[in-house]
C-alpha cells in the first residue's frame, strides 16, 4: 500500500501495488498486492487474472472476514489451484487462537480450489515465520513451469502512465505469447498501432518479455497518448485484434449465490483486467440454480477482447455480489440461433481442451466448415501448430472467403453427393434448360456456403467429369437439350451469323425479326431457349449478346 497518499495514510492496499523478490537461485517472483474490501473487489479482480500462485493474507486476531469469503469464490471462479494462506499477526494472540483460526480456515477452504494448500504462521513485527513463507514460496516457485510461449503476444493492461524522457509506459501480466523491443503490437480494442520502445519484465531491463511476467512496455505510435490506455484495454499481436461485444461462455453460478441467475440479468462482467456491463442470455433454460454449471452468452455494453479460455467473473448490478464465473468459449457467437440445438453442440466441442480434438469435432457439426484462420485467432495458435492441425488426415481444406476452410471428408463428399443430386432435379424440373448457372445452383444446394468454398466444390467436380461447364451453365454429362430441327437451321444459319457479325453490339430482337421478315414472338422465343442452353446472354430488354462475344469481353 504505498501508491497513494491515502493508502500510506490508511496502511491499507486501495488499488493494485507491484513489487518483487529474487529467490536464491536468481528466480524473479512478481507479486500483485490487491485490496481486500469489499468496495474494492473490482480492483481485486483486475490483479487476479493471470496470476499463478495465491498467497491468501488473514490476520490471526481479526480471523476470515466476510470479504474472505468472496475473494475464494472468485479465486476458485476462476480457476486458481495453487497457493498458500499466510496467517499474520500471530505475535498478537496465543496458539489457541492461531489453532482456532487455523480450523476455521481448513472449513472455509473445503470445497475449493485451494482445498489443503499450508497455513503459515508469521509476523511482521518479530519476522517469526518469514523465512520459511519465502523458502516455500521460493519450491513452488522452483516448481512452477515456465508457461508455453506458443501463441501469440498478449498482455492485460491494468496501469499506464508517462515518465519524462521516456513516454508512454504501460504494465501488466503477459498471458501468452512473446515480446521483443521494436515489436509492433495493437492496443485492443481501440485499435491502435503502436511499437515497444523498451521493456520491463520482472521489473528488471531485458530484451523480451514472455507469458506469465508481470511486464513495463514503453510505447511509441503516431497517434498514441496516455489518455487513450485504460486498465481493461489489451495489447496483442495484430493477428489478435478482434473486438467483439457478445461472448459465448461456460458459466458456473456461484455456490453460495442467493438466488438462480436469470435469463438477461444485468450483470459487471470482469475480464482480464476489464470491467464492461452487460447482460447474461443463458443459453439452456430461463436460469440456472446455484452452483449449476450451464452455457450462456455475455452481451456487452462496449467491446473487448477476448480468447477462447479466458476466465470471467460476473458480478450485480450494483457490483456488490458475485454471480458466478467460467471461461469463454467463443468471440465471435452468432445473434441469431444461439439456442439452437446445433449451437449448443459447436459450443460443447469449443469446450474441449485439445484443441484438435475441438476441431475434428467441429468439422462434423458446422455445415459451411471451419475457418481454419478464425479458429486459430479463437484459441491464440501459432502457425506451426495450425500446421500440424492442417496436417490432419480427417481433414479437406478449401480456398474460403479469407484463407483457408476445413471439412471432414465425409461432409466433402456428401456436399459433392448433393450438388449432383441437385443438378440432376433441376434437369428433371426444366428439361428445355441445359442448366442453372453457378449462383443459382449454390443457392439450391445450400445457400450458406460461401461462393469461395461453392466455386472449390465445382471445380473438383468439373475436374471429374461429374459435371460440365457450358459457358456460363453448368449441367451433368448426361443432359442436353436440342433444338427442333427448323428452329436449329434458324439460329445457325441466321441469327448467330448476324449477330456474330456485330460482336460487341449486335441488333435487338425487332432488328433481328425485320431483317429475317419473321414475327418477334418467335424470335424472342428461340432467344431464351438458347439462353437456358448457355448460348446466349440476355443484357438488357430484347439485347441478346453471343457466348462468344461475352467470353472476349471478359
Amino acid at each position: 500500500p504505498d501508491r497513494w497518499e491515502e493508502e500510506k495514510a490508511r496502511g491499507i492496499t486501495l488499488d493494485l501495488g507491484y513489487a518483487y523478490a529474487t529467490c536464491d537461485d536468481g528466480t524473479r517472483l512478481g507479486f500483485v498486492d490487491v485490496p481486500g474490501h469489499e468496495r474494492l473487489v473490482h480492483n481485486m479482480l483486475a490483479g487476479a487474472t493471470g496470476i499463478d500462485f495465491v498467497l491468501l493474507v488473514i490476520a490471526a486476531d481479526d480471523g476470515p472476514m466476510p470479504q474472505t469469503r468472496e475473494h475464494l469464490e472468485i479465486i476458485d471462479l476462476l480457476g486458481l489451484g495453487r497457493g498458500a494462506v499466510a496467517l499474520t499477526k500471530c505475535d498478537l494472540v496465543d496458539d489457541g487462537r492461531c489453532a482456532e483460526v487455523e480450523a476455521q480456515l481448513t472449513g472455509l477452504l473445503a470445497g475449493t480450489s485451494l482445498e489443503g494448500v499450508p497455513v503459515l504462521r508469521v509476523s511482521s513485527t518479530t519476522g517469526a515465520g518469514l523465512e520459511a513463507l519465502r523458502d516455500h514460496l521460493a519450491s513452488e516457485a522452483a516448481r512452477t513451469q515456465a508457461r508455453d510461449g506458443r501463441g501469440r503476444f498478449r498482455l492485460a493492461v491494468d496501469r499506464a502512465f508517462v515518465l519524462k524522457g521516456t513516454g508512454v509506459v504501460v504494465t501488466g501480466t503477459a498471458h501468452s505469447g512473446t515480446v521483443a523491443i521494436d515489436d509492433r503490437l495493437v492496443l485492443s480494442p481501440r485499435g491502435l498501432d503502436v511499437r515497444v520502445r523498451g521493456i520491463h519484465a520482472q521489473n528488471t531491463a531485458a530484451e523480451r518479455g514472455a507469458a506469465g511476467q508481470r511486464c513495463a512496455l514503453n510505447l511509441t505510435g503516431a497517434k498514441l497518448d496516455k489518455e487513450l490506455v485504460n486498465r481493461g484495454d489489451w495489447l496483442v499481436a495484430p493477428e489478435l485484434h478482434s473486438p467483439t461485444d457478445r461472448l459465448d461462455v461456460e458459466l458456473r453460478v456461484a455456490p453460495h449465490a442467493g438466488r438462480p441467475l436469470q435469463h438477461w440479468t444485468p450483470v459487471h462482467v470482469h475480464l482480464g483486467a476489464a470491467r464492461i456491463t452487460g447482460r447474461v442470455a443463458v443459453l439452456e433454460g430461463e436460469a440456472l440454480e446455484p452452483g449449476a454449471t450451464g452455457l450462456a452468452q455475455l452481451v456487452l455494453d462496449a467491446p473487448t477482447l477476448a480468447l477462447r479460455g479466458d476466465r470471467v467473473i460476473l458480478r450485480d448490478q450494483s457490483a456488490r455480489d458475485t454471480l458466478g464465473g467460467g471461461r469463454v468459449l467463443d468471440n465471435a457467437p452468432p445473434t441469431r440461433g444461439r439456442r439452437s440445438t446445433e449451437r449448443l453442440a459447436i459450443l460443447r466441442a469449443l469446450g474441449r481442451d485439445d484443441p484438435a480434438a475441438a476441431l475434428v469435432e467441429l468439422l462434423d457439426l458446422v455445415p459451411g466448415g471451419v475457418d481454419l484462420a478464425r479458429f486459430a485467432r479463437l484459441w491464440n495458435l501459432d502457425d506451426a501448430t495450425l500446421g500440424q492441425l492442417r496436417a490432419l488426415p480427417a481433414l479437406v481444406e478449401v480456398p474460403g472467403p479469407s484463407g483457408a476452410i476445413a471439412f471432414a471428408p465425409q461432409r466433402w463428399e456428401s456436399l459433392k453427393a448433393r450438388t449432383l443430386a441437385t443438378l440432376a432435379a433441376e434437369h428433371e424440373r426444366h428439361p428445355e434448360r441445359l442448366g442453372p448457372d453457378r449462383p443459382r445452383l449454390r443457392l439450391l444446394v445450400d445457400p450458406a456456403l460461401a461462393r469461395p468454398v461453392f466455386a472449390a466444390l465445382v471445380e473438383t467436380l468439373v475436374a471429374t467429369g461429374a459435371i460440365v461447364v457450358h459457358g456460363a451453365l453448368l449441367h451433368l454429362p448426361s443432359h442436353s437439350v436440342k433444338l427442333a430441327a427448323p428452329d436449329e437451321r434458324l439460329w445457325e444459319q441466321d441469327i448467330r451469323p448476324m449477330l456474330r457479325a456485330r460482336p460487341f453490339n449486335p441488333p435487338r430482337v425487332r432488328d433481328v425479326a425485320r431483317s429475317l421478315g419473321l414475327e418477334e414472338d418467335r424470335v424472342r422465343r428461340l432467344c431464351k431457349t438458347l439462353v437456358a442452353q448457355g448460348e446466349l446472354f440476355l443484357v438488357a430488354h430484347d439485347h441478346y449478346f453471343p457466348r462468344e462475344s461475352v467470353a472476349e469481353l471478359a
